[in-house]
């Protein structure tokens, strides 16, 4: 061994019967991560990550180390600081949520969704969508909010929402693109779910403020408040329900339709789209500019 290698950094012996797979020395973990050994040693010395299986003077990392590397990083590319993760792994794994770490209050009303969260190991979360647990999967995941970093665990928010990820990737759908449907999903949801909130907001909260002595709604205001909301949930989910099912039932006739034309034809959408008439210029629309040279006959 030379002068300046320490036992963690030599070449890793010939594996023995019975040790676990995937278990790294330190700088094969650092090269798996896309890290420096420098900065696994400034990770562990930091307590970022937990401390090694020791084997005499040897030092071994598993997957566990290398899904949390990966997840600093992504938070990282995020930009959260370091001192700000070490406080949000603090708080995961002693059991608190991030709205207790960020000092946000207790909820006026029971949350609306009935979703169940999923806590995954690394290798259990590898066992849902195989090779496409990357860096840049594990980031989209964290920020989109479907992923949690839980002591040694992910948490995913919901088991419905992994299911059918699982089901989409199964089927030959890259997780990327999932992933980014998510993201668009996302939007739409939060759009819809503006919608309910500016009625209520504008109808029935500014009713009590109006009402309430000085301004300020009475506890009764609030409690008759809150169960009016409470009666909305079922009322919004239907909606959505019924306009999402509709609104499927008109695109996929569409596409079916399209695609009995394109067999009919043996001509590709693309073709047939630019063989179709063009719409005729809506009343009132600007005439298109004129050159010199076009001066009517």
């Amino acid at each position: 061994m030379a002068a300046n290698e320490t036992p963690e950094d030599a070449p890793a012996p010939a594996p023995q019967h019975g040790r676990p797979a995937r278990e790294f020395r330190m700088a094969d973990l650092a090269g798996e991560a896309g890290i420096t050994v420098r900065t696994l040693r400034f990770y562990r010395e930091r307590k970022l990550i937990p401390p090694p299986r020791r084997e005499g003077r040897i030092a071994w990392y598993n997957e566990h180390h290398l899904a949390r590397l990966r997840t600093i990083g992504a938070l990282l590319e995020r930009g959260h600081t370091l001192g700000g993760i070490a406080d949000l792994l603090a708080a995961f794994e002693a059991g608190r949520d991030v709205g207790e770490l960020l000092g946000l209050p207790t909820p006026l009303l029971p949350p609306w969704s009935e979703e169940t969260p999923v806590r995954l190991t690394p290798e259990q979360l590898a066992d849902h969508f195989s090779r496409d647990i990357t860096a840049e999967n594990l980031s989209t995941s964290l920020d989109i909010g479907y992923l949690a970093v839980d002591g040694e665990e992910f948490v995913h928010i919901s088991r419905r929402l992994l299911d059918a990820s699982t089901d989409l990737v199964d089927r030959g759908i890259p997780l990327a693109t999932v992933l980014e449907a998510g993201r668009k999903v996302r939007a739409h949801a939060d759009a819809l779910a503006d919608i309910f909130t500016t009625l209520v907001r504008s109808h029935l909260f500014a009713d009590l403020l109006e009402r309430g002595e000085g301004g300020c709604p009475t506890p009764d205001d609030v409690e008759r408040l809150a169960g009016t909301i409470e009666k909305l949930r079922p009322l919004t989910k239907g909606v959505v329900e019924a306009e999402l099912s509709m609104a499927m039932d008109r695109r996929v006739r569409a596409e079916l339709e399209t695609w009995l034309r394109e067999q009919e034809t043996g001509a590709p959408r693309q073709e047939q789209e630019a063989g179709m008439p063009q719409p005729e210029q809506e009343a009132g629309a600007p005439e298109p500019e004129q050159g010199p040279g076009d001066q009517p006959a």
